[in-house]
């Protein structure tokens, strides 16, 4: 596999996210109450502190599909390592340690920053089949101090970064798939072996822990997906038992040759959205949101955020420096997905929408048009004014439906969802005054095209 290039490039964004996923939260306040609960991410603790809290982790296993027994794997560890960050204050017989320091625009609290690492090992896959393959890595601890100057440039205190070193294994086993199909299930397990004897403290084992610890995996074949495997594969997706990750393509769609084992729940070929310019550390919120948020702060909580740490102040900078057009394109956007109704006839194309359509009504979508779209239902295309009788599926959650069963009723829009799924606005045959008032709110009853059955062919 060549070294010219970085191979995981193309999955950096999404792995940096999920490195990152919780770091520090709005308000981005050492103080704040939820930042003093961190680091909940697939954390890797000592195997000492694991015999005190045994719902903690010392390991976690990636199970993957590799095509080709000849397949070279490159495999990329990445975790942080927690500092301690101590503040101490400028006397006159030189340095106190204190709870807060003010200098210039910025207050300095005690905070657990994070030193990020990667590291790379390189296997072939036939060397072990016949016998699994075992790494010892370490990282190294130490203490660095910076100095925090006023704007004269006077040393008013400084910062003093503390790491503890640490240690791990790297596992990998590999196993020939019965079949035709030349499929390798790869084992890979990553293990915090360093020793913290007596630690029965949280705060003391993260800074002996694997933290955010996850894969990055490429190879010169093609991974299987086994959240979604082709059905070939299933049986032997079936047989892959990873513990604490979650193994899922990464990269452009379609690619096979990455693969990204998170300690968060994702799907194949997840991406940062380009709307999103700057990291929150907050993926489960909306980044105009916290925008908006992050504005309001006061002068004095943005001096806090910033002494917090790097990442805090470099975002409280970015939202305040953001122009107007940027933070428009965080407004929202909408991408269809999937495949559109298929159309039995050629239709003109539809005029191209007024600018001042909204983004949510059907007009402003040329692709979609209920009035005229069509789905095949048991072989009948099925469009507006067609014929059917309606079958309630049994994933309704509504015992209302099952009145509904048998019910003659007419199409009155083919419509599809941002997810490609298709739905049919029907009004009932049997009871005219309901229908007619549906017509005039257009407000219908709807079913998948799977709960309704055709009772005359489309002419």
């Amino acid at each position: 596999m060549s070294d010219e290039a970085d191979v995981f490039a193309p999955a950096e964004a999404v792995a940096d996210a999920v490195l990152y996923e919780g770091y520090v939260l709005y308000p981005y306040r050492a103080s704040d109450a939820k930042n003093r609960v961190r680091w909940q991410w697939g954390v890797l603790v000592p195997p000492d502190y694991a015999e005190h809290d045994p719902s903690e982790r010392v390991w976690c296993r990636t199970d993957c599909l590799v095509e080709g027994e000849d397949a070279t794997l490159r495999i990329r560890v990445r975790f942080l390592q927690v500092q301690r960050r101590r503040v101490e204050a400028r006397d006159a017989d030189g340095f106190t340690s204190v709870r807060s320091l003010d200098v210039g625009d910025t207050t300095y609290l005690p905070w657990d920053e994070a030193v990020q690492h990667d590291l790379d090992f390189e296997l072939s896959v036939a060397a072990y089949l016949a016998r699994p393959y075992d790494a010892p890595f370490t990282v190294p601890g130490g203490t660095d101090t910076e100095d925090v100057r006023d704007a004269d440039g006077h040393v008013a205190g400084r910062l003093v970064r503390d790491r503890s070193p640490l240690h791990g294994l790297l596992g990998v086993a590999a196993r020939r798939m019965p079949g035709p199909y030349g499929v390798v299930r790869v084992r890979v397990h990553v293990t915090n072996t360093t020793e913290r004897p007596g630690c029965a403290d949280r705060e003391d084992a993260l800074c002996g822990s694997l933290v955010a610890a996850h894969l990055l995996l490429a190879t010169d074949t093609a991974f299987v997906s086994v959240l979604d495997p082709p059905e070939w594969a299933k049986p032997y997706a079936d047989e892959c038992d990873s513990v604490g990750t979650f193994p899922v393509l990464a990269g452009e769609p379609g690619s096979r040759r990455l693969l990204l084992s998170s300690p968060i729940i994702l799907y194949d070929h997840p991406s940062v959205a380009p709307e999103s310019a700057a990291s929150f550390m907050d993926a489960t919120e909306i980044d105009e949101l916290l925008s908006l948020r992050t504005l309001t702060l006061t002068e004095q909580e943005k001096r806090e955020a910033r002494g917090t740490d790097p990442r805090a102040a470099a975002l409280i900078d970015h939202v305040e420096d953001m122009p107007g057009e940027l933070m428009d394109r965080l407004h929202g956007a909408v991408r269809y997905l999937g495949v559109q109704p298929r159309r039995v006839e050629p239709d003109p194309v539809p005029a191209a929408p007024a600018p001042d359509v909204p983004w949510w009504d059907p007009e402003a979508d040329a692709a979609v048009a209920p009035e005229t779209d069509a789905v095949i239902v048991a072989g009948v295309a099925v469009r507006k004014g067609s014929k059917v009788r309606l079958r309630p599926g049994r994933k309704r959650a509504d015992a209302q439906d099952m009145f509904l069963a048998g019910r003659p009723a007419t199409v009155a829009a083919v419509l599809s969802d941002v997810d490609g799924e298709h739905h049919l606005a029907v009004s009932l045959d049997d009871d005219p005054d309901a229908a007619e008032l549906q017509q005039a709110h257009g407000r219908f009853l709807y079913f998948a095209p799977d709960e309704v059955e055709p009772v005359e062919a489309d002419a």
